[in-house]
């Protein structure tokens, strides 16, 4: 086949409608644990081996032969609204970049699908749209979407193709990129895409999507059987539950050579869904529930408890001390709670210098309901700078760059408790940021990670046992107690909870 010109962007980001703090245009131009705002030729080198859908599509184009046109890429923290400011911005270069580029043959973006703007419910849906009235009706637009994408029908209308991770924690986000580039493959090849779209009538909080246990395990393996003969691509989107648009949910989206066979597979993987959702459990403990069991073991392994509901990578502040104050109060020992985000407490920190003690008050600063910080007294074992090498499947490569952070020691109550404090947000995932502290989690008693599921693919084999803790935070796990406004009515709150019926 003739090789093609393909003009390629990125713009990503998880909106939480009920975090504190929004996302303006500097949290997409700076880098933290992904890179920085790109433009673009700098993106070849800026992709390379990265586990990012970008750098999958880039390859598996190169490996055809055909030519990518790199606009830009760049992502930000998951947050709560993106600034209207940044969406305009953003989707102008975007735009502006694929103007100047008139001859090419497709388009690819690597969106997330759960971007919500103080404007648009839909902002991958409102870019679609620009980019499409851009490049005309005829040419071929294909993206990949990432595993928690609350795919909207304005999406799958104004998307020849879409592609979802199929893993949680997602291990395969080059992999997805590439399956976007084997569609359009097939998009060229033929003169007409059949698709399907279905939305489940359930929202599955996060911390029950893990594909790593059932009954995702199952769905999930079920894909690539289904994806045969005139099936091009089918996936499964779990959805992202703590955005209060219409469309928030679950959905399937499958592409193929006939409306017949793409409906029949289509249905298949709907009833998987239905029919697993009793299955789907929301397993939280309290924190003094997770403490307690934590130091009761007697295993050489560590216990990790999972502070989900202040997951950066989910919109938490990362600032919460919930299961903080319970390790204290039981006299924790060998803990060590990461990463809390409180830069003046770093600055205080590196102001007084190592080996010194500290009174301060941690975390606790984001202004959330209800949520104050933890006054005490803390010795500064470490400082350093918070730029090191990922090393876990899913940021292998990955050069964080979150600022500068501190090792403390709570030292005025009887109890072994540490804490990693950065100035930045970067959800707990990787067992590098324990050992760029100097600490061996292996050697740990108890960890505790602001994670809801990624921390599974590096913690996971170290651990003896691992608590999902229900402590507080800006990214609710307990669907029936969100106070959403803008849900479609009818769509159950939680497998087999009762229905939305508005503000009722």
């Amino acid at each position: 086949m003739k090789a093609k010109k393909i003009a390629i962007a990125g713009f990503q980001h998880e909106t939480n409608t009920f975090a504190p703090m929004l996302a303006p245009y500097e949290e997409f131009v700076k880098a933290d644990a992904w890179p920085g705002l790109t433009l673009g030729d700098d993106l070849c080198a800026v992709m390379n081996n990265k586990n990012l859908p970008m750098a999958g599509f880039m390859a598996a184009a190169a490996n055809r032969g055909h030519r990518v046109l790199p606009i830009l890429w760049c992502s930000a923290e998951p947050s709560s609204y993106v600034t209207q400011d940044a969406f305009e911005r953003i989707s102008d270069m975007i735009c502006s970049g694929l103007s100047n580029q008139p001859q090419v043959d497709a388009v690819y973006l690597d969106i997330h699908g759960a971007m919500v703007t103080e404007v648009f419910d839909d902002g991958e849906g409102e870019l679609l749209s620009r980019v499409r009235e851009t490049i005309g009706p005829d040419t071929p637009l294909v993206a990949s979407l990432d595993f928690h994408a609350n795919v909207t029908q304005r999406m799958v209308e104004l998307a020849d193709g879409l592609t979802v991770f199929r893993t949680y924690p997602h291990v395969d986000m080059a992999l997805t990129g590439g399956r976007a580039f084997d569609l359009l493959d097939l998009l060229h090849q033929h003169e007409r895409i059949y698709k399907s779209f279905k939305k489940i009538p359930f929202l599955i909080p996060c911390p029950a999507q893990c594909t790593k246990f059932e009954p995702c395990r199952s769905i999930y393996s079920r894909l690539p059987e289904l994806q045969r003969g005139d099936v091009w691509s089918i996936d499964f989107a779990a959805g992202f539950p703590p955005a209060d648009i219409h469309e928030c949910g679950p959905a399937t989206v499958t592409y193929g050579g006939t409306q017949a066979q793409v409906d029949r597979v289509a249905d298949e993987l709907y009833q998987l869904v239905i029919d697993a959702e009793p299955e789907f459990e929301n397993l939280l403990v309290t924190s003094d529930t997770a403490v307690r069991a934590a130091m009761a073991s007697e295993n050489e392994k560590p216990v990790v408890l999972a502070d989900v509901q202040d997951n950066p990578g989910a919109g938490g502040s990362s600032d919460t001390v919930g299961i903080l104050q319970a390790l204290i109060e039981h006299g924790a020992t060998g803990s060590v709670v990461a990463i809390l985000n409180d830069p003046g407490t770093v600055g205080v920190a590196a102001n007084a210098g190592a080996g010194s003690v500290i009174s301060i008050e941690l975390g606790g600063k984001s202004g959330q309901i209800n949520q104050v910080p933890y006054q005490g007294a803390f010795k500064v074992e470490k400082l350093r700078e918070g730029r090191f090498v990922c090393a876990s499947t899913m940021y292998e490569g990955m050069e964080a760059d979150i600022g500068p952070m501190a090792l403390l020691s709570v030292v005025d109550r009887d109890c072994d408790v540490r804490i990693i404090v950065g100035s930045e947000r970067m959800q707990c995932l990787d067992l590098a940021i324990f050992r760029h502290m100097g600490i061996q989690p292996e050697k740990q008693k108890i960890l505790v990670v602001k994670s809801t599921v990624h921390f599974r693919d590096d913690f996971d084999p170290i651990s003896s046992e691992t608590f999902l803790v229900e402590a507080p935070g800006a990214h609710p796990c307990r669907l029936l107690n969100i106070d959403y406004k803008n849900l479609r009515d009818g769509v159950r709150l939680e497998p087999m909870g009762p229905e939305y019926r508005g503000q009722t």
